[in-house]
């Protein structure tokens, strides 16, 4: 069989079994009536190298027919050899139609070639049609991978007797498949998106895709992780290779390596591996006495030009690279998991019990944000064990009987060192069905304003309100449910704090915050654990205290004492921005008096900015300040404004901004008075204006005023597409080195910059 269709006169027999058996006829004469351009032959095309698909036409319908290379008993019998040698075998088919064409083009790797070549024999023409037949039952879809091949179908239906397909030009067509062929969840699949994920040398694709069978299975999108597969023996020979790995002192032969040094390690590992597989590798395919003769003799008769060489002399190499990826992998990686925890696509991953499929989290672009299964699972609970206490052990923490469960922080290597990993890990002592590990990954980029206003998660205007905010050491709040994004909003507009203050950031190990100033310093409680004192907030903040800090960034304030720092911060006159877990005004009321706290400090509070995560979207829903009852009363009436009554104190609140059913923003920023408010606008006055006023020793005009220039600076941010973090810090540097000068540079690039005032 060439590389290229040959047509050839069929005999009578040939064309007589077509006939009978409905497959597709073959090439025949221009002057013979049954010929391709007959009536009832609506369409022939070539789909691959002698793989024919034709459309004929039927009683109510079309019927699609294949035709592919033709097989001899001995042919068969080969292709039955290569099936059953590969039964064994952990192949991963592809997942869709897109996949299976790539498949079919790519044809096998050397590892599987090696494998085929000793199990077959015959002409050139022989060994491509075996080839073919085996590729297409091995490694694709089966019967149904020349209609992956071809693009013009555009829907599969299921619900008949057989199989119907419909074209760009003909349908429905029938072919001679049952409604139901294997694999027919895969062939209809759509694929939504692929990449690879590096580890330690490796790139390991990932198939993010969608099912279009009904009632198949209750999640429609699947992440799949696509690793190496392992021929037959192959499994076994990873576990007796990282027993022989285990089995070594590390410590004895990495001389002079730093403790903890991940390189030294997996350099270690890599080179013993590779040493073990290769020698096993060899020695197996030399007990294989019979093929390895047959091996002998093709290779010498390939000397003289009879027959082909073989493919290597001992094994392929793509099949020892992928034995030492499995090793690397649950060694220096994280098992099943290594893959996801480097995904910088993924936001969550979620490891629920033994059995059952790991779920993650895309960041965006896939059914709304919501929770998809992956291929992953863990069949073994001590597979599963071993993960979650490698997991708690990379951060300092041993799991056992009594402490069964922790949350940690990890910086696997090969992930950016930006990139903060909190896990959440159980042993089956808590856990009714087994472990458990829930991970939540931090974006490897910090987002700037510009993302968010891109992204329709807030208005400029309130980018321009949290500027001078951050500015001017005010109290901010981002409160909200777990990955909502309070704190990338937090993030997001760190750059605003000027460049000379010193932001001083507190958590209780998250270290999530990032400080873009040379003059901040991150203080957090798990650098400073030991095994004698466990160092508290309170410690945190009295430390911090002695830093002489503009702005204390409190990550996460959710237990009971750093509740009290913040209380006892709201005092010092510092600026604070923090986040917290409550969904709204009255919830954010509730727990502040629930953690003891007199409701009377919510007045402290500047700004409470509440995001949402609706329909896979991050925005800002609704922004409040706390009024004192004299300030709530000279409100006007209406909407967007509340009092809350805790015994004898009562909260008074009124909405900043707020996003609408449409998704627009609407913004109440000035008071009806002022100069050049905006026609739009609410009018009821926002007493944080006065507020900033006070702080300042300005009139309120003035603050107005500013707030329309900044507003104008946002403006131009958002126009000139500034979503670099550090640029975004370097340009409000300059801007408050010298205002003249960086607008007078801003001004001859694009024009105007700026707002009134």
């Amino acid at each position: 069989m060439s590389d290229s269709p040959t047509l050839e006169l069929a005999t009578e027999a040939e064309r007589t079994r077509d006939g009978a058996g409905g497959a597709v006829p073959p090439p025949l004469p221009p002057d013979d009536p049954e010929a391709w351009y007959a009536p009832d032959v609506q369409a022939q095309y070539e789909l691959r190298p002698d793989v024919v698909a034709t459309v004929r036409e039927a009683d109510d319908a079309f019927a699609y027919d294949v035709r592919e290379p033709r097989l001899s008993a001995a042919d068969w019998h080969a292709v039955r050899s290569v099936v059953d040698h590969f039964e064994s075998a952990t192949l991963r088919r592809p997942l869709t139609r897109e996949g299976t064409a790539e498949r079919m083009r790519e044809g096998f790797a050397p590892k599987y070639r090696r494998a085929i070549d000793r199990l077959t024999d015959g002409t050139a023409a022989a060994r491509r049609r075996v080839g073919y037949v085996a590729l297409r039952d091995v490694r694709c879809l089966g019967d149904l991978t020349p209609l992956a091949l071809d693009d013009d179908i555009e829907v599969a239906d299921t619900a008949g007797d057989r199989l119907v397909v419909h074209t760009a030009d003909y349908a429905p067509a029938e072919t001679d498949l049952p409604a139901d062929p294997e694999f027919i969840e895969r062939f209809v699949s759509e694929r939504v998106d692929t990449y690879t994920v590096p580890f330690r040398g490796f790139e390991i694709p990932v198939v993010l895709y969608r099912e279009h069978l009904l009632g198949n299975d209750a999640f429609t999108t699947k992440y799949a992780v696509v690793e190496p597969d392992l021929l037959p023996g192959d499994e076994a020979l990873v576990e007796e290779c990282k027993e022989r790995v285990w089995e070594a002192n590390v410590g004895e032969v990495i001389d002079g390596a730093p403790a903890g040094d991940g390189d030294a390690r997996e350099a270690f590992i890599r080179n013993r591996a590779s040493k073990y597989l290769s020698r096993q590798l060899t020695a197996r395919n030399t007990r294989a006495w019979l093929d390895a003769a047959t091996y002998r003799t093709k290779a010498a008769l390939a000397e003289y030009g009879v027959g082909v060489p073989p493919v290597d002399d001992r094994y392929a190499e793509d099949r020892l690279s992928d034995l030492v990826y499995y090793v690397l992998r649950d060694f220096v990686g994280q098992g099943k998991l290594t893959v996801p925890v480097r995904d910088p696509n993924l936001e969550d991953i979620e490891a629920n019990r033994v059995g059952e499929r790991v779920k993650v989290v895309p960041r965006s672009g896939v059914d709304d944000g919501s929770r998809v299964p992956t291929n992953l699972v863990f069949e073994d609970e001590r597979e599963f064990v071993n993960v979650v206490t490698q997991l708690a052990a990379a951060d300092g923490t041993e799991l056992n009987a009594s402490n069964p469960s922790a949350k940690v922080n990890l910086r696997p290597a090969g992930v950016d060192d930006d990139v903060t990993i909190r896990c959440a890990v159980a042993l089956p002592v808590i856990s009714e069905d087994g472990p458990h590990v829930s991970i939540r990954k931090q974006a490897p980029d910090a987002m700037t304003p510009v993302d968010l206003v891109e992204r329709d998660s807030l208005p400029t205007e309130l980018v321009a309100l949290l500027w001078m905010l951050y500015e001017h050491h005010c109290v901010v709040l981002f409160s909200g449910p777990t990955g909502v994004g309070k704190t990338t909003l937090m993030n997001a507009h760190m750059p605003f704090i000027p460049f000379e203050d010193r932001p001083i950031s507190i958590d209780e190990g998250s270290r999530e915050v990032r400080l873009p100033h040379e003059t901040g310093v991150s203080l957090t409680t798990r650098d400073h654990e030991d095994e004698f004192k466990q160092v508290s907030m309170a410690d945190l903040m009295t430390e911090c205290n002695y830093l002489n800090p503009d702005v204390e960034v409190i990550a996460e304030i959710n237990t009971p004492e750093s509740f009290e720092t913040f209380a006892e911060t709201l005092n010092t006159g510092h600026g604070v921005i923090g986040t917290t877990h409550a969904e709204d005004v009255e919830k954010l009321v509730n727990r502040v008096v629930e953690q003891g706290l007199p409701p009377y400090l919510l007045t402290e509070i500047d700004l409470v900015v509440f995001p949402k995560h609706v329909g896979g979207e991050r925005y800002a829903g609704q922004v409040v300040e706390f009024l004192s009852e004299e300030a709530f009363e000279r409100l006007d009436g209406g909407e967007g404004r509340g009092t809350i009554a805790k015994g004898d104190t009562t909260v008074c609140w009124n909405t900043v901004a707020e996003r609408e059913s449409d998704g627009s923003f609407s913004v109440d920023y000035a008071h009806p008075d002022m100069p050049g408010t905006d026609a739009t606008a609410k009018h009821n006055g926002v007493r944080v204006f006065h507020r900033l006023a006070a702080r300042t020793d300005r009139p309120v005009e003035a603050v107005e005023a500013e707030f329309h220039r900044k507003h104008g600076y946002v403006q131009y941010l958002v126009d000139e597409g500034v979503r670099d973090f550090d640029a975004l810090f370097d340009f409000l540097a300059d801007l408050e080195s010298n205002e003249a000068a960086t607008v007078e540079r801003a001004t001859s690039e694009r024009g105007p910059v700026g707002g009134e005032g």
